[in-house]
């Protein structure tokens, strides 16, 4: 997954629950430029900022260990 995947993502998802990005930012403590640059796949986010996100858009991050050959 790559960061205009994560973006389009967080996007559809804060749309799906009709939150603008105002109300995202202040739920989540989240600079509201920052959201823009992560939905418009600009920006590279944290681990953290990427969880504060997703915790109040209700999506989950996993980490999957790849086979090794």
């Amino acid at each position: 997954m790559d960061l205009i995947e994560i973006g389009r993502i967080v996007n559809e998802r804060r749309l799906m629950l009709r939150l603008r990005q105002e109300d995202l930012s202040e739920m989540s403590e989240v600079n509201m430029k920052t959201i823009q640059q992560i939905e418009s796949g600009k920006g590279n986010p944290s681990l953290l900022t990427l969880s504060k996100l997703f915790e109040i858009l209700g999506l989950d991050i996993r980490v999957v260990v790849k086979q090794t050959e």
